[in-house]
């Protein structure tokens, strides 16, 4: 892991070295449920506090207010790291193929970062085709890394069976509550990033004891002491927000660290919490 800092705050982000050599910041800006109207401003300010990966999605309706704040940011491109994901309507080859170029076309951008295939929807079984068409991609240059979203173990055994490619990121519901110890164990082994969405559980995590006393330490929120608590798990994290103030909160993450036996306190908050759809029974 090296890091790399940002001009406007001196903070020192760190990022993960994906399977491919490419890196990652390991601290993103999600925008799910972001409204696109909405969105440009919120990647604006995002921005500008230092963030230089964003995430979205096809599904998300917003890749065009990414693209304009991307575009009005003045950033090199080279300093920008921006994932989008292939919703589940779009699996298959041509599909994929064909979703790619309109995701490319909103976001005003010449190539991907990183692009994930965002369910795998067992039921449709077309996940396979898909990565082909991701490994394409990655061929062409099209996409910089390819992976994943929401995969389970059997879900990655399948998709890896003949494939070309190791997926370089799997995205999947991550938090204290959901810690997801099976997975990240064979993530490592495979050389699988691990990415939290909903680190925070959509906040169902927040009035925990054990995060309100870590907060009441270190004087920080308790979204900063989970948030902090993934940056030391290793997890790539990209929590979202529209509100300045709760985005520069969220990134001041960087000046204080929790002790091993603080990280095993909030590793006992494990209680199999899902906000989101289960990935074997989202179809």
């Amino acid at each position: 892991m090296t890091t790399t800092r940002t001009p406007q705050e001196g903070f020192a982000v760190p990022t993960v070295t994906l399977n491919n050599g490419v890196e990652i910041p390991q601290l993103g800006f999600g925008v799910f449920q972001v409204p696109d109207d909405e969105t440009a401003a919120a990647v604006t300010s995002a921005l500008e506090t230092g963030y230089r990966s964003i995430d979205t999605a096809a599904i998300y309706g917003n890749e065009t207010g990414v693209g304009r704040a991307l575009a009005a940011s003045g950033l090199p491109r080279e300093e920008l790291f921006v994932t989008t994901k292939l919703w589940n309507a779009d699996q298959g080859y041509d599909a994929t193929l064909r979703a790619f170029d309109t995701s490319l076309a909103k976001l005003g951008l010449d190539y991907a970062d990183l692009y994930l295939i965002h369910w795998p929807t067992p039921a449709r079984d077309l996940y396979r085709e898909s990565w082909r068409a991701l490994e394409r991609l990655a061929d062409e240059g099209r996409v910089r890394a390819a992976g994943v979203s929401n995969f389970q173990p059997g879900h990655l055994a399948r998709l890896m069976d003949g494939a070309k490619l190791v997926p370089a990121v799997n995205q999947v519901e991550l938090h204290p509550g959901l810690q997801q110890a099976e997975l990240r164990a064979l993530h490592a082994g495979l050389g699988i990033a691990t990415e939290a969405w909903s680190p925070l559980a959509q906040g169902a995590v927040l009035d925990d004891h054990v995060i309100g006393e870590l907060a009441a330490r270190y004087g920080k929120s308790p979204a900063q002491v989970v948030l902090r608590w993934h940056l030391q798990l290793g997890t790539v994290v990209i929590p979202k927000s529209v509100t300045p103030a709760r985005i520069r909160e969220n990134f001041e993450v960087f000046d204080f660290a929790l002790t091993d036996e603080e990280m095993s306190a909030v590793a006992s908050l494990d209680r199999g919490l899902r906000t989101g759809p289960h990935p074997d029974e989202l179809n």
